[in-house]
């Protein structure tokens, strides 16, 4: 853990830096991938709708020992198919939910499951639900929906600027159609719960894509008075900054919602629980990549093609250009020196060399007797 911690702080101080804007281009192959995938799920499998969008009846039965398996086979046998949906509520009752394309009347399956399961009809509880009802209630949600992105839009767009507001936008469509689009792969029921947990995780995205435009948007202050970065390299360091506080965000929010997936829904049987548990897991795994990978991006993409920025970054070139230029004259001129002072000291070494061999001179002698007599 302390290892991480210093790797947040090496990265909030820019000593290491991923460099995630760089590589938008991998980022949207990913984004349109996983989209694609989606996208095909929702258009050829489509989404299994809930009693309360398509309307028909949902019969609650309260026995002690009564399994799932048991009470999907008696379902099965009154209706003549295995349409029912059958699940878990988690507090000991057994939910049992009936299309209203199946021809058999309320009354006639609460007194079949009664003999079959030979629990009393008052402890089944049986509600109708119209698919009407159904129909306004995906009327209300879209529109809510709606309202959502046209008020997160201009609220992003005079707290930060348009190009914000359209990456953010960007950001939070991208969330929606995965999620989405793992409901129709998944075959996960739909019901007012995933609705909740849709615009919970909308919420959520777009808080973590504001924590990290807010340094974003300090970090590019005034910047077209200098000339030592672009714009792409400033935003990334701010995505680097946020990048721990990100990750370690949506750590902390997954691990009790895979609880109430993998736990509740998976090995406890509460099927109740998906409805909303899967729509937060995925929508909270969407919504940390695309703040990382797709908006801030996408927000770099949009800004570098502005005149200011086009000019700032036709700067930072020439000065980088000009710093290299310099570089590598001052190399030159230190591999010259260093030349120089090789063959002086080379000229020193030989002229020693020289006079060490130079012969003894015979003027000594003269003068000096020779020794003979």
């Amino acid at each position: 853990m302390s290892r991480f911690s210093q790797l947040g702080h090496r990265l909030y101080r820019g000593e290491i830096s991923f460099d995630f804007v760089g590589r938008r281009k991998l980022w949207y192959s990913i984004s349109a991938a996983i989209a694609g995938a989606a996208i095909i799920g929702l258009t050829v499998i489509g989404l299994h709708l809930g009693i309360e969008f398509k309307g028909g009846s949902i019969y609650t039965v309260q026995k002690q020992g009564l399994t799932v398996d048991q009470a999907q086979t008696e379902i099965n046998k009154i209706t003549g198919n295995s349409t029912a949906q059958v699940q878990s509520t988690g507090d000991g009752k057994i939910r049992i939910q009936v299309s209203s394309t199946e021809k058999v009347s309320s009354d006639e399956v609460v007194k079949d499951l009664s003999t079959d399961l030979k629990v009393p009809a008052s402890d089944i509880n049986a509600q109708v639900v119209g698919p009407s009802w159904g129909h306004e209630i995906s009327q209300k949600a879209l529109l809510g929906l709606v309202i959502f992105m046209v008020l997160v839009t201009a609220y992003l767009a005079v707290a930060f600027e348009w190009r914000m507001a359209v990456a953010a936008l960007v950001a939070l469509i991208h969330d929606l159609v995965i999620t989405i689009g793992v409901y129709a792969l998944v075959g996960f029921e739909v019901t007012p719960g995933t609705v909740i947990g849709f615009l919970t995780i909308l919420g959520y995205s777009l808080y973590d894509t504001v924590v990290v435009f807010d340094t974003v948007k300090e970090n590019t202050k005034d910047l077209e008075k200098q000339n030592k970065l672009t714009y792409s390299e400033a935003a990334n360091a701010g995505l680097n900054q946020t990048l721990v506080r990100s990750l370690n965000t949506t750590v902390v929010a997954l691990l009790p919602v895979a609880a109430l997936l993998f736990i509740g829904g998976g090995l406890l049987g509460a099927g109740t629980l998906n409805d909303i548990s899967l729509a937060l897991f995925v929508g909270l795994s969407a919504g940390a990549y695309s703040s990382i990978c797709v908006a801030t991006p996408l927000l770099a993409q949009l800004k570098e093609q502005t005149p200011q920025m086009r000019a700032l970054a036709k700067r930072v070139a020439q000065r980088r250009a000009a710093d290299a230029k310099a570089a590598a004259a001052a190399e030159a001129e230190g591999t010259v020196a260093d030349s120089a002072e090789e063959a002086v000291a080379d000229s020193v070494a030989a002229g020693m060399v020289g006079q060490r061999n130079q012969p003894t001179g015979r003027a000594r002698g003269k003068g000096r007797p020779s020794g003979k007599r």
